[in-house]
């Protein structure tokens, strides 16, 4: 198979070609009841986990390009709570444990994470605070052994199935700031979690939740990294999730322009097809070049990043760019289908309504204009 770009090999293919074949197998036509349940059931995480999928971030054979094309498949299945779920657990929740895990927490969290046996969520963002990491407000006491987590936390993805949340908490007394913040691993079933699931638009299966810390005891050896240095690792971690809602979108962008070329040669008007039509030839034409601009912009994001780099211009201007070219076709696309485009159901009015929440998630596209303009006009 001829690679896609110039970052990735035939062993990069053969992987898609893997990872293409299990998801056709065992999540696509599964998805749809996902959807209606609100969640991905523990059966399929386990059988993500069994072939390696949940874990390729963390694989010594395996490198970021790897990561890229499972990223870019899952967004190729069409459904985005399904990719956001899985996002979030196997490159956000799970990659601060990686990073900056104790043995011990990368044993008891990671490791069953990895093989499906058990869900993480990442629990940072607040009803009062998200980007602005300064304005977070759960709070971690000491108290001994132990801390004492108090506040909310919102929108929190795999939020009402989770088994642990890595929860950034305002650590000491008094702190302000972006000083103070420390991660930490929170059961889920810790006497004074309580979770609220939160009906979103779209995105079901993501699993969308606010979860409540009352007076939670967590031990102190749950803590990931040293005090006060959460500020510093989500700063880090946040590039890796700018290019992985990059890449997911990308995947989307795919599925949707692959659904409409597919409508358009079998659709047939004024005696021939829809694709035969210029104004129709043109717009697609427009809408590929635009997606092989996005293509090109996230694979440098993930050269960059494989290169032990901290690309924050370059994930942001990849996340922003592609996302919002996302809503753009998913746009286009369902007005090509017609009213056809527009029956519940569609694959192109699901991306029509789901397209939009890429452009809020890891970041709005406003932060991503600001961190884009802070490198290349304030400091360029």
């Amino acid at each position: 198979m001829t690679p896609a770009s110039v970052h990735l090999t035939p062993g990069h293919e053969a992987f898609r070609s893997e990872v293409r074949a299990v998801l056709d197998a065992h999540v696509v036509p599964c998805l749809a009841e996902w959807e209606r349940s609100r969640c991905i059931p523990r059966p399929a995480w386990r059988l993500l986990g069994k072939h390696g999928l949940l874990g390729v971030g963390y694989a010594p054979d395996r490198d970021l390009f790897h990561s890229l094309v499972l990223l870019e498949e899952l967004g190729r299945t069409g459904y985005a709570g399904f990719r956001a779920a899985v996002g979030v657990h196997a490159y956000m929740a799970t990659h601060y444990l990686a990073k900056s895990g104790s043995p011990f927490l990368r044993a008891r969290y990671l490791a069953p994470a990895v093989a499906g046996e058990k869900i993480a969520a990442l629990a940072v963002t607040e009803p009062d605070a998200g980007s602005d990491l300064a304005g977070l407000a759960v709070s971690a006491t000491a108290a001994g052994e132990h801390v004492v987590l108090r506040g909310v936390k919102s929108m929190i993805t795999n939020g009402t199935t989770a088994d642990f949340f890595v929860v950034a908490a305002r650590t000491g007394v008094g702190s302000a700031g972006p000083a103070g913040i420390s991660l930490f691993v929170v059961d889920s079933a810790s006497p004074g979690v309580s979770v609220r699931p939160q009906e979103t638009v779209g995105w079901h299966c993501a699993d969308t939740a606010e979860v409540r810390f009352s007076d939670v005891r967590v031990p102190t050896g749950n803590m990931i990294g040293r005090v006060g240095t959460g500020f510093r690792q989500l700063m880090h971690g946040f590039q890796l999730e700018r290019f992985v809602a990059a890449a997911l979108a990308l995947g989307g962008i795919e599925s949707c322009l692959d659904a409409t070329r597919t409508h358009l040669r079998t659709r047939h008007v004024f005696g021939g097809r829809l694709s035969d039509l210029q104004s129709v030839r043109h717009a697609m034409a427009e809408l590929f070049t635009e997606l092989a601009a996005a293509r090109h912009l996230v694979h440098d994001a993930a050269w960059r990043l494989s290169q032990d780099d901290l690309p924050a211009a370059e994930c942001s201007m990849a996340k922003l760019y592609t996302t919002e070219l996302a809503c753009r076709v998913a746009d286009r696309c369902l007005q090509l289908h017609g009213a056809n485009g527009y029956l519940a159901g569609s694959a192109v009015a699901r991306a029509h309504a789901e397209a939009r929440a890429a452009t809020m998630a890891a970041g709005p596209s406003e932060v991503m204009r600001d961190l884009i303009a802070g490198e290349m006009v304030d400091l360029g």
